[in-house]
Formats: C-alpha cells, structure tokens, sequence
C-alpha cells in the first residue's frame, strides 16, 4: 500500500527477538534498533577520533535504525534457523531482499531516492553497514549480559558465541567498544551514576 511505510515501520514494536530462548525481558525490534543505531554512531565516532576516519555517524544511526525493518514482513527469523545452510541463509537473503524493496514501494514516490540507501545498500556506504553489523552483534551480546545477570543461564552460549563473531570482525572500533564501554552495562543505576 502505497503510504503506509510509515505504520508498517511502526509495527517493529510487535515483533520479538530471541524467540528460541527463555527471556527474563522481551526484547521487541524497535528496542533493539534504537540500540543499534546508537551504538553504530559511538562505533562512528570512535572511528573518527580513535582511528583518524572519517565515517558519517548520523548516517551510520539512521542505517542502524532501519536495519531490522525488513522484518515488519518477514517476521525475526531465529539465528539458528536462518543460518542452518547456504541454501536457507540465501533463501532468506531473496525474501529479505523482497521485503525491503516492498516497505520501499510503501512511500510515495518521490520519497523513496531518500528511504532506498536504507533498505538496499550502496557501494559508498560499505563502511558504514560493516559499523552497523557490528552494532547488531554488540546489541545481541548486551542482550546476552542482561539476561545473564538477571540470572538467566540460558543466554551464556549466546553471549560467548557472539563475543566470538564480534572478535571474528576484526574491526577495532568495536574492540574499543567492548573494552571500553561495556563493563558499564554490568553496573547497577547506583554504580553508573558515580
């Protein structure tokens, strides 16, 4: 339906992560893009001032913003299950693929040049969806500590082969990230306010 991007995007609060997993708090879709898209602009900066890059952070925050919006159709498709085989991860990749090209199609049409970048990558903006990538998997690993430490063993895999695929990244502003900025999230409100 043409101009209802809008209230599909708004129905990424419907959608539940970790479906598989016993939650002690539900992590819907736009608590987790808000996430990422905060941590992709840190990811931005730290680039920019640790690193001498000079990557866009605001673009970074609206690609971490949008990243999952996809699944407003396809529904969040369990990590286990979408990466089982090259033949469903690239299956999925097409019906993905689909997806953006239809919440797109939702905008009115002289819109959509400004909505596009966001649903179907640009060569320019490579960098950029590595930072959010990135961002996703430290989203996922904050996610894995929380529900640790509200005494969730359930999550300790998720947690290390996440911390795993992070590392795997190679990418030092996530490095920095994790070094730096996630002991914090261990703390309790007392402790952060110090």
């Amino acid at each position: 339906m043409e101009n209802g991007f809008f209230a599909m995007i708004s129905r990424m609060k419907y959608i539940n992560r970790w479906a598989l997993m016993r939650n002690e708090h539900s992590e819907n879709l736009c608590e987790h893009s808000f996430e990422v898209a905060v941590i992709a602009h840190a990811l931005a900066v730290i680039g920019n001032k640790r690193f001498g890059k000079a990557l866009n952070g605001e673009r970074a925050a609206l690609f971490g913003l949008y990243h999952d919006a996809p699944e407003t159709l396809t529904g969040d498709m369990p990590t286990p299950v979408k990466y089982y085989s090259d033949e469903v991860r690239l299956a999925y990749k097409t019906v993905e693929d689909s997806a953006c090209k239809s919440l797109v199609s939702m905008l009115p049409e002289d819109f959509r040049d400004e909505y596009e970048p966001m649903f179907v990558p640009k060569d320019g903006d490579s960098e950029l969806w590595r930072l959010v990538k990135a961002a996703d998997k430290i989203s996922a690993l904050i996610k894995c500590l929380e529900e640790q430490k509200a005494g969730n063993s359930e999550f300790v895999n998720a947690g290390e082969v996440t911390k795993k695929s992070i590392a795997e990244l190679k990418m030092p502003e996530a490095d920095v990230f994790i070094e730096e900025f996630l002991p914090a999230y261990g703390m309790t409100l007392d402790e952060l306010r110090k």
